[in-house]
């Protein structure tokens, strides 16, 4: 017992980590720079989330404006219009994962099918080039293909089926379905990268023996290949619902209006539209606090499920 105890001890497992650091400190050193980042512009401004139990004042800044406890939150709680926020959120946020999670898991399988080494490349960079351009060009691409009128691409084409004219993207019904889509267009082919670099770890060997029994492709993929990366899958999946609540602000506030506000308005344009243009500081990190403290929830949660079901988990 009390050589187990001796094994266990802080001081040995400080000792470990100094002995490891020690006999790599060049990869410690390169650790400086993103910690330094990390440090002065994800922690230190840490400290504004204060106001969000405050009536800030500009001019008297943090320190000197009124503390009024959780009196924002209330006001949060209460208000349709954050429940219709929350709502719009949550259900923008499942479909975003129904739908984009899938696809570079997809697509990486089928990448992984291609033998021809040319084309495989060919197709890999075409696909990735999406993820090098701004929302700011994506946005005025789909604008410019969805104009309600024939000199739009999507209305010129459906025009040949009889298809009247219309507005997609003032449309509630549509909205969400064409920022999803572009999202994926944008981010699918960058996200196959993770997948595709598990995949080179899977023992060709097992194709091999899997090949002489019988299999055929379609067996190899989803008997060997689906399983050989179920841990990538879920740590990306817990990291894909830690940001749950995060639809993101510039594809939703390039491309929607008051027209699909009902709809359409998550935590980022709403914490915008009411911070930034309306001048509540104090109200809009009330509701920014609580979407990250969710996010906090969801990310533990899933990680904890994870871990009781045998897969990959963060920690």
């Amino acid at each position: 017992m009390q050589q187990l105890s001796c094994s266990v001890h802080p001081k040995n497992t400080w000792h470990r980590v100094w002995v490891y650091v020690k006999a790599h400190p060049w990869l410690y050193l390169m650790m400086i720079p993103g910690l330094i980042y990390l440090l002065i512009f994800n922690y230190v401004p840490m400290y504004g989330v204060v106001i969000a139990f405050q009536k800030f004042n500009f001019v008297k800044g943090i320190s000197g404006s009124k503390w009024i406890g959780l009196q924002n939150f209330r006001e949060l709680f209460q208000s349709e219009q954050f429940l219709r926020v929350f709502r719009n959120s949550i259900e923008f946020s499942l479909q975003r994962l129904m739908w984009s999670f899938p696809m570079p898991i997809l697509f990486a399988l089928l990448l992984n099918e291609v033998r021809h080494a040319g084309y495989k490349k060919l197709v890999q960079t075409v696909v990735y080039i999406p993820h090098f351009i701004s929302w700011v060009v994506v946005a005025s691409l789909v604008i410019n293909l969805l104009q309600p009128t024939r000199q739009g691409a999507v209305n010129t084409l459906l025009g040949f089926f009889g298809v009247e004219p219309a507005n997609y993207l003032t449309s509630p019904r549509h909205f969400r379905g064409i920022v999803i889509a572009a999202e994926i267009w944008k981010t699918a082919g960058w996200g196959t990268i993770v997948y595709l670099s598990a995949l080179t770890q899977v023992d060709p060997q097992i194709y091999e023996a899997a090949y002489i029994d019988g299999a055929n492709r379609l067996q190899l993929m989803f008997r060997i290949t689906l399983p050989s990366i179920m841990s990538t899958i879920s740590v990306m999946l817990i990291l894909r619902l830690g940001s749950l609540m995060n639809n993101g602000f510039e594809q939703i506030y390039l491309l929607y209006s008051p027209l699909v506000y009902e709809v359409a308005d998550v935590f980022e344009t709403y914490t915008y539209r009411i911070g930034i243009q309306g001048g509540r500081y104090s109200y809009s990190t009330a509701v920014g606090l609580f979407q990250s403290v969710v996010g906090f929830i969801l990310i533990i949660s899933s990680n904890y499920v994870s871990r009781k079901l045998g897969e990959s988990s963060l920690f």
